[in-house]
């Protein structure tokens, strides 16, 4: 049974950038860091998902997160500071990395026009419940040997470096409510990791991770502290989350709200809705068909009887010459 772990030093070897061999640990950090925060940029860019899968699996952002969880259980105070400055500086070269990859985009990279950025400048509360997830597999992994191949798919799975990208990437296109989106993504991930860490550590016992102290001191370092602290942590980023989870609902009716009574309308005029789009507060209905462009009379009093404001909606209406072919005998 006790093979199935590993030692308190093994896992410190793993995620402590301390020892003769720090140097090279902090050059393959930074040298990953940067190359990976490239790779997620010109993903992102690109709006191509399997890059940006390619720059989660490079990214070396989970070993000094895990590094901060590690230390605070043992009480390291050393390695916990080394661990968030690594934590706090890679998440800076990554942000800047990203607005300096926007700087050589001539368009804007937006949510509006961009899958990828969509995706991770509105986290909500299914975001949290992923992260904790992830992140107990990722403490689990640390512990114990015999799973410790399921890393890859960790880094897969907890989105690190790309909402960093996103994050730059949408400042420098000008958007900091995007900007601060993307943020809460990586703060949300750091804080799962950090917190289900803290009690997979306590789970398969604190004692056992303490055995490098002095002898004759049995005492484990308190959890009360950092629990504390990581619950009022999970609490701040729940508000945010939570409203945005409540904003993100309320779009999502509005628009389907809109195409259901468009659609009505559409087809009792000859055309055809091909999509619904949302710009803040706006809704844009897009109907597609032949001329003569319909009276939106109908239209406006249809959606103010389902509830919706027609202030709040806008109707795109693209006429359009529909040609049938026949064959000539």
């Amino acid at each position: 049974m006790a093979d199935r772990f590993n030692t308190t030093e093994s896992m410190s070897d793993a995620v402590f950038f301390d020892g003769p061999s720090s140097s090279a640990r902090y050059s393959r950090f930074w040298l990953l860091l940067v190359l990976a925060s490239i790779i997620a940029s010109a993903g992102i860019v690109g709006d191509s998902t399997a890059t940006v899968i390619g720059a989660m699996i490079v990214a070396p952002l989970m070993t000094p997160i895990l590094g901060t969880m590690l230390a605070t259980v043992l009480g390291d105070r050393a390695n916990l500071i080394r661990s968030l400055l690594l934590v706090l500086g890679g998440a800076a070269a990554a942000v800047l990395i990203g607005f300096a990859v926007g700087l050589l985009v001539q368009t804007a990279v937006l949510s509006a026009t961009n899958a990828q950025v969509a995706a991770r400048v509105s986290p909500r509360l299914i975001d949290l419940l992923a992260a904790l997830g992830t992140g107990v597999v990722g403490s689990v992994a640390l512990v114990r040997r015999d799973i410790s191949d399921t890393l890859p798919g960790v880094a897969i799975a907890i989105s690190l470096v790309p909402p960093l990208t996103v994050a730059g990437l949408v400042l420098e296109s000008g958007s900091v409510v995007q900007f601060l989106g993307a943020l809460l993504l990586f703060v949300t991930n750091v804080v799962a990791i950090l917190g289900t860490g803290i009690v997979v550590m306590s789970v398969y016992g604190v004692s056992r991770l303490t055995r490098h102290r002095a002898p004759g001191d049995s005492s484990a370092p308190s959890l009360l502290r950092p629990v504390a602290v990581l619950a009022v942590m999970l609490l701040l980023i729940g508000v945010p989350l939570t409203l945005t989870s409540v904003d993100v609902t309320a779009q999502s009716n509005l628009e389907g709200t809109v195409q259901a009574v468009g659609q009505d309308w559409a087809t009792s005029v000859g055309w055809t809705v091909t999509g619904v789009s949302t710009r803040a507060s706006e809704v844009t209905l897009h109907v597609q068909g032949a001329p003569p462009v319909p009276d939106t009379a109908g239209l406006e009093s249809a959606l103010a009887a389902a509830g919706v404001d027609p202030d709040r909606v806008t109707v795109d209406l693209s006429p359009a010459t529909i040609v049938k072919l026949s064959r000539v005998p």
